[in-house]
């Protein structure tokens, strides 16, 4: 797998924002992914040092469309832990 096809996109929400002050950053990720490749992607694409990396795979839920019933697909997400004093740009000022 190549490095860019790792990380989707980055998740912003209220809680992941404040995950921001712990220099902690919250990512959509490949299923395939691991924790050595997240890291390395996350390494290359912003130029960071990564202390940490916490992976969480996410079920699909089932939901309402129209009259019938369908699943959403399942997800990987992924923590990562900067050393301190590094930062993200993709995420400051959102």
């Amino acid at each position: 797998m190549h490095l860019y096809e790792v990380l989707r996109r980055p998740l912003v929400t209220e809680k992941n924002t404040a995950l921001q002050q712990h220099n902690k950053y919250v990512f959509e990720v490949a299923q395939d992914a691991n924790k050595p490749l997240i890291k390395e992607a996350v390494e290359k694409a912003f130029k960071v040092s990564v202390t940490q990396v916490n992976v969480m795979n996410i079920r699909g839920k089932r939901r309402r469309f129209g009259g019938r019933m369908i699943t959403t697909p399942p997800w990987k997400k992924a923590i990562v832990t900067l050393k301190e004093g590094d930062k993200i740009q993709v995420f400051e000022g959102v």
